[in-house]
């Protein structure tokens, strides 16, 4: 994969993609890549206005694109499940076998002041973790029945920070941002092990595999000091973010590998080449942690009990 870019993506003409968060950052990169190479993309975002926005941003950016957006707030599981109901009602109505190619796993919040969701998980796990996890247990009827499709999970080098702890998922013992942001990052390379395992014992042919951006310049950065009202701290990230960052455009690398790259292993963790930072894409480091058997199955069946969704195909 060395010197890997957007000009190696294979054509994506017929395939379609859905791409959480896709209104802003790496997310709409990776959208506006695919769709470069001819994919049906959908910008899930929970803003109306902003998602809006992107879609009119990557028409003009792409001329002649198939995109669409709708509406997903992974903070509320009842809009991830209308949004899951919605595109299975859509997909229905469109010619061929109307399947799902490409799942992108993007969307997320990081190191944002203790909140809850509308269903009062702490919100950086539930949305991270826990709506992503919803979701692709919505689409997987889809997901299994298109030749060679992929999920691919967005987390990050931070999940070094943290491990999960089984027993306090949503930090009720105590909140510290930075420990919460790696235990969802952790959660999500957990649960993509656990997922490419279970996809391999049914005998599917479905990629699970994960991404990270290295640093990459986005709004995620600023969002927690914007929150708080903290401009002081919103304009040093945004300085930070100017000195040392690498573009979007080359954060989204990974994703786009993971997401289209020929050969890509299940269980894959991909990022930037100059450690982990910036870069091509390539294998990342991840810890040990992350490929705990036990710990995955815990997490899962936690996962499922949390959210009510639950992967039937995937018993076991």
């Amino acid at each position: 994969m060395a010197g890997w870019n957007a000009s190696d993506i294979p054509d994506q003409s017929g395939r379609t993609a859905v791409v959480t968060g896709a209104n802003s950052g790496i997310g709409y990169v990776t959208a506006r890549e695919l769709a470069r190479r001819g994919a049906r993309v959908v910008l899930a975002c929970r803003s109306e206005e902003r998602g809006s926005r992107a879609l009119a941003r990557l028409r003009s950016e792409v001329p002649g694109v198939e995109a669409e957006f709708s509406r997903l707030d992974l903070g509320d599981l009842s809009s991830v499940r209308e949004f899951a109901a919605s595109y299975e009602r859509d997909a229905g109505q469109r010619p061929g076998d109307g399947g799902l190619d490409l799942l992108i796993n993007n969307a997320g919040v990081m190191a944002l002041p203790y909140r809850q969701t509308v269903d009062g998980f702490e919100t950086q796990f539930g949305v991270n973790h826990l709506g992503h996890f919803a979701l692709t247990g919505l689409l997987l009827p889809l997901l299994l029945r298109t030749p060679g499709a992929r999920i691919v999970t967005v987390s990050s080098a931070m999940h070094a920070v943290a491990n999960i702890d089984i027993g306090d998922l949503n930090s009720e013992r105590g909140y510290r941002r930075w420990i919460a942001y790696g235990r969802s990052k952790t959660a999500n390379l957990l649960f993509v092990h656990e997922l490419a395992r279970r996809l391999a014992a049914a005998g599917c042919d479905v990629v699970a595999a994960a991404a990270h951006p290295g640093y990459a310049s986005t709004n995620l950065q600023a969002a927690a000091p914007r929150m708080e009202g903290r401009k002081g701290a919103e304009r040093v990230m945004r300085i930070g973010n100017g000195l040392v960052a690498q573009s979007a455009d080359a954060g989204a690398l990974p994703t786009l590998f993971a997401a289209t790259a020929p050969g890509v292993r299940p269980d894959s963790f991909t990022g930037p080449r100059i450690l982990g930072w910036r870069g091509a894409p390539a294998r990342s480091w991840r810890a040990g942690w992350t490929r705990d058997d036990v710990a995955a199955g815990r997490l899962w069946e936690a996962s499922e009990g949390l959210t009510g969704v639950e992967y039937g195909a995937l018993k076991g």
